[in-house]
Order: structure tokens, then sequence, then C-alpha cells
């Protein structure tokens, strides 16, 4: 039989992720095919997350729990819980009941096919107006600088091979993106359609600022793509420059009374201005992220770990 384990990275979700866990408990138990482990990271949660997490890895034997000492990110969670798990099939999910537990029989059947990678999608997605839009952003993002099919979509509802997950957590610096590293493995990717459910309790934990920064970690990470368009953009810039340079000097020989203007001039300097600190930007930021890594920024910071045996250290 294989193993499956289930990670789930888990945020404000003291009333939800027991029942996440109890539905995958149903839909597993029973089964000729699969056996399995589930991985709840906690990742710095404010509520009582982490006590709930206690509560199941003390009942059910089959649950492991780690804890952040203080909020990483989604990602960085996802990476924890893959470093833990030991299955030939790794599943990742919410923790918030959105995505349906039940019917990871789908993606399952799908990598039985021979893919490497399943992902989740949604006929009605149910996430907010605010969510929809960062994720189709993110889906541009991520057909532009990391080459993603355009036809194929990514979620956080997936199941990946064993060998895709080794490769994934060979990535140790300080920015991951779990879709940058799927991608990097494998480009044998499918789609599943399931059910995307409402939300049971809160709203979800996708602030502006996260969703940009992780915007920022798919530019960054794992393309250069950004510096090639600046560089690009320079060499617009320069060119138009030197051609209503041109054009300025051409124009005062042919009428020598046309005056020269002082709005023009300030218009172009704010505009190539502008363009140069855009630029000098963002080389900083790749220079910033470079440092940061050199400097074994950490990806995470377990404070506890529950049903962790040594040896999966």
């Amino acid at each position: 039989m294989k193993l499956i384990s289930f990670v789930i990275p888990c945020y404000r979700s003291e009333k939800t992720i027991g029942h996440v866990v109890k539905e995958i408990e149903d839909t597993m138990t029973g089964s000729e095919k699969y056996t399995f482990e589930v991985i709840l990271v906690n990742d710095c949660s404010p509520d009582g997350t982490f006590g709930v997490i206690r509560r199941l890895c003390e009942e059910k034997t089959f649950v492991k729990g780690i804890s952040f000492a203080r909020n990483f990110g989604q990602h960085a969670a996802l990476m924890a819980g893959l470093r833990h798990a030991k299955g030939e099939y790794v599943v990742c999910l919410d923790d918030d009941g959105q995505t349906p537990a039940n019917e990871v029989g789908k993606l399952l059947d799908k990598l039985e096919e021979g893919y490497d990678a399943v992902y989740a999608t949604y006929e009605h997605k149910q996430h907010s107006a605010f969510r929809n839009l960062g994720s189709k952003v993110n889906d541009w993002m991520t057909r532009v600088m990391l080459g993603k099919p355009k036809e194929l979509y990514v979620s956080s509802y997936f199941v990946v091979r064993r060998f895709v997950v080794d490769d994934m957590i060979r990535y140790e610096n300080s920015y991951p993106y779990v879709i940058g590293l799927v991608l990097r493995a494998t480009k044998n990717v499918i789609n599943v359609p399931v059910n995307h459910r409402e939300r049971e309790e809160g709203r979800s934990g996708y602030t502006l600022k996260k969703l940009l920064s992780l915007w920022f970690n798919g530019f960054t990470a794992f393309s250069v793509l950004p510096l090639r368009l600046a560089t690009s953009m320079g060499v617009c810039c320069a060119g138009i420059g030197f051609v209503y340079g041109i054009y300025t000097v051409i124009k005062k020989f042919v009428n020598p009374d046309v005056p020269l203007g002082f709005s023009s001039m300030m218009a172009a300097v704010v505009f190539f201005g502008g363009m140069i600190m855009v630029m000098l930007g963002l080389v900083g930021e790749y220079i910033g992220r470079i440092y940061i890594s050199m400097n074994n920024s950490p990806q995470y910071v377990i404070r506890e770990r529950i049903n962790v045996e040594k040896q999966e250290l």
C-alpha cells in the first residue's frame, strides 16, 4: 500500500482544521490502496490553532504537528510540511475546508495514470473578489515568468509524486515559491475539476501585503526576465531620448525662432529619472535577496514538533 502525506498550512483555523482532518480520515480509512498521514503546520497563528493541533496529535496517531516560532507565510509552511512528509504521494490543501478532501481520489487517480503533479481546478470559486483578482494576477505572472502553460490552472490544492517533493525540498533559500518549484521539477502536470466550497469560518489570511510579497517571490526567485525587461525598457528609453534630441536639433536649424521648451525638458527629465529609479529598485531587490540568502536567513524556524520522530528531522 502507498503512503499518502497530507500537508496543511494552518493559520487562524482553530474552528475548521478539526473538520478537515476528520474528512481526510473518513475518506482514507478503509482504503485498499493507500495508507495516510496528516502533517499540520501552524504558521504562528494568533488564535488557538496550535492547541487544536496538539489535541488532534494526541487523539490520532496519524497526525503530526509542527509550530513555527513566528509567521513565515503559507509557502514556508508548505516547505516545512514537505520536508517532514514521508509519503510516496504528497497532497497539499487548505485548512479552511474550501478544498474538498473527500475528492482527493480524483487527483490520486490522475497520478496513477502517469502524471507527476495534479492541480485541482474549480468551476465556481467561492473566494472573495479580492482573492480572485490575486489569483488572476498570479496566474499571469506564472505564465510570463515561469513558462506555465496557459491552459494549466494552479491552485493551493494539488498532489505531487515523491521525486518532485525531493527536488522541491532541495531549495533552501529564504523565499520559497511552491508553484515555481513544482514547474521547475516537471512539466508533466494536469488539472482535475473539483467542487469549491464556501468558507466555513472567518476570512482569508491573504492581505494585499502578503499577495505582493508572494508575487515578488515569483518575480525574483525563479526568473531573470524582470531584469531583461528593465534592460529592454532602458534601451527603448535611451532610443526615444536620442531620437527626440535629433528632432530638437533639426527643428532648431529649420526654424531658429522656435524656443527651447522648459516644460518638455522637465517632462523628459522626470520620465527618464523615473525609469532609472524603477530599474535601480529592481536591481536592488535582486541584490537584497542575494544578500539575505548569503546570510543563511532561514525559510522558517520551528518552535515545537509533535509526533515527529528524530530520524524525520
